[in-house]
């Protein structure tokens, strides 16, 4: 039946409409025309046309929705297959990437003539910070004064008693006190660092992860020793085993779930273990969850923090991705280590932001948030398999791309001929903005990967994909 002159009516319908997925005029979480109208546009029965849903839907791409109808699913099946687990360097290493971190982050992050398809930043039109904003000016004016105040360590116990009451999702039973408020994740993972290593000690990270946990290394004088990671189940258990074994390491930092670039979520079972590990050591855990609320499947994922039973997790997490950026409240869970971060904390930034934390706070315990959250998933599932789609299309043979589960951005190997940071200069010559994969490790690992972002995802973005593909061609 392979030829279409062939096929049954119900099969040529339903390739007729995978086509139109495959080529993007269906993109992910489109409605597809009804069963009645399907029939009468292809003067067909309804139980033909049916049959072709049936068809699409085993296929994996779309779904049904009761009493609402058939949609494309914003989890489409992906024919490139996924990068290769990593793997680095297998001694530790100095951290230095400040020269091309500040030039992506710093400068290109915030220039308006780019299309940006790399940064990291959570799509301003989904973030809360206009509903923020207007809780903000009424928690100012009956603060009065007390909104101007120092809000000393541990911050403000409205907030501190709302992360503990969500902190049950993930699996973890805290109490306020075990909170402490930090302007940021960045804070928290510093805090962290600063009390359990000193300068010239080695952390086990994940490998590729985020250039801010990279910078903080530096800035510390920590040396990095990378850990091969899978692209979807995260740090590998065995490599770390070895790594612990045969290495003076202080300290172990990993991005538990939907890992900045790869989008890896360590299982379950893998994050118990991983925990249990450590603990044998006495090796500390940095736990960033930052991503964590940002999840496409039914249950949020649990984090490595419900596991420890000695204090050895420190668990880091931050309001940044999930609902406002700039309001710079974040939080860590110090475990045994909270006497020395609420003295770090004291002695470096003195307080939280006030007004910042009680109006996040208050918008929490209204009611808010969940909503809110819900809608922010749904939007940026489908704008990650809307970018997953266009990079199927448009880029090369040979590229790899992951299949996160949550948060927002891509990792793409490309063709092992295409060095990503003369991409990265040709498609900022093109206008385009792409993260390289160089500035994800301490090793110069990755010259053939790069981080892309969907969160900002447009047609004009789709268009500079298209661009994109194009450049990488000529590389490849």
């Amino acid at each position: 039946m392979s030829d279409s002159s062939k096929a049954y009516k119900y099969e040529r319908v339903a390739n007729d409409i995978a086509h139109l997925i495959e080529c993007g005029a269906l993109q992910p979480g489109d409605r597809v025309l009804s069963v009645r109208q399907m029939s009468r546009q292809r003067h067909v029965s309804v139980t033909t046309v049916l049959q072709a849903y049936y068809l699409l839907e085993a296929r994996g791409l779309v779904e049904s929705r009761p009493r609402s109808g058939f949609y494309v699913r914003t989890n489409l099946p992906n024919v490139l297959p996924e990068p290769e687990m990593s793997s680095p360097e297998l001694d530790p290493a100095n951290v230095s990437v400040r020269e091309l971190v500040t030039r992506v982050s710093l400068i290109d992050a915030h220039n308006p003539d780019l299309i940006q398809l790399g940064v990291a930043h959570p799509n301003p039109e989904i973030a809360a910070t206009q509903r923020l904003n207007r809780r903000l000016a009424s928690v100012a004016r009956r603060m009065g004064d007390a909104g101007g105040l120092y809000d000393y360590v541990p911050g403000c116990e409205a907030l501190r008693v709302q992360i503990a009451r969500r902190a049950l999702m993930a699996g973890c039973s805290l109490a306020p006190d075990d909170i402490l408020i930090t302007s940021g994740c960045s804070e928290a993972i510093s805090l962290c660092l600063r009390a359990v290593c000193g300068p010239g000690d080695t952390v086990a990270i994940e490998s590729p992860i985020c250039f801010d946990a990279l910078q903080c290394l530096d800035v510390l004088g920590l040396r990095a020793l990378e850990i091969p990671t899978h692209p979807r189940d995260g740090i590998s258990l065995s490599a770390l085993r070895f790594a612990v074994e045969n290495n003076a390491v202080s300290a172990c930092m990993v991005i538990s779930n939907f890992n900045n670039p790869l989008g890896s979520c360590i299982p379950d079972d893998n994050k118990r273990k991983l925990v249990e590990l450590l603990a044998a050591h006495d090796i500390p855990l940095i736990e960033n969850d930052i991503f964590g609320e940002i999840y496409f499947d039914e249950r949020r994922p649990s984090v490595a923090k419900a596991y420890d039973r000695k204090g050895t997790v420190m668990l880091c997490s931050s309001f940044s991705k999930s609902l406002c950026p700039g309001y710079r409240v974040g939080w860590v869970v110090p475990g045994r280590y909270k006497s020395a971060i609420r003295w770090l904390k004291y002695t470096s930034s003195l307080a939280a932001p006030t007004l910042f934390e009680h109006t996040i706070a208050e918008f929490m315990a209204g009611g808010s948030y969940d909503p809110y959250l819900r809608r922010a998933r749904r939007a940026y599932a489908r704008r990650v398999a809307s970018m997953s789609q266009a990079v199927r299309r448009f880029f090369p043979k040979g590229t790899r791309l992951t299949r996160p589960s949550g948060g927002f951005v891509l990792w793409v190997q490309l063709p092992e001929a295409v060095d990503s940071l003369e991409l990265y200069k040709r498609a900022l010559r093109a206008g385009i903005a792409i993260t390289p994969g160089y500035v994800f490790s301490a090793t110069d690992q990755y010259h053939n990967f790069i981080r892309l972002s969907a969160a900002n995802w447009s047609d004009a973005a789709e268009q500079a994909t298209q661009r994109l593909g194009k450049l990488i061609a000529e590389l490849a």
